[in-house]
């Protein structure tokens, strides 16, 4: 091989290499966060939580819930949310749970009046959400 080809490869090799180095690599969709125990028995436990995810809320309303056993396609929707956060909704099926209800008070797009929810179960949080009050057009995940 002459010498200029040899040099050619050389230089290829070395930008395919620098290629694979410096392209990021995506996480797989099917790997879900490390499960997060978030206590969340105090009003200032759970406002706290917001908080930490850079929403400011102000607890509104507190209703008492049963988690279903089996999961509708919506409810199946909210449990996939779940899994990205790390809140462990689906370890909690068929158990009694309070669902707080909040005012967001730093987010409005469009001027949309925005929520959000905490689910607790044995002063666990083990869901989570904010929302357009306007029927969930908007819906995201708090963290």
């Amino acid at each position: 091989m002459s010498r200029r080809k040899t040099l050619i490869l050389i230089f290829i090799a070395l930008v395919v290499c620098t290629a694979i180095i410096l392209i990021p690599t995506k996480k797989p969709e099917t790997e879900k966060p490390e499960r997060q125990t978030v206590t969340a028995t105090t009003t200032a436990e759970r406002i706290e939580y917001f908080a930490l995810h850079g929403w400011e809320v102000e607890e509104i309303a507190g209703k008492d819930i049963t988690v279903p056993e089996d999961f509708s396609e919506a409810y199946e929707e909210y449990a996939v949310l779940q899994d990205r956060q790390g809140l462990p909704l689906r370890d909690y099926a068929g158990k009694n749970a309070r669902i707080y209800v909040y005012d967001v008070r730093n987010y409005s797009p469009e001027d949309r009046k925005m929520s959000a929810e905490l689910l607790v179960c044995e002063g666990t949080a083990i869901a989570s959400m904010i929302y357009s009050e306007d029927g969930g057009s908007i819906r995201l995940a708090v963290s």
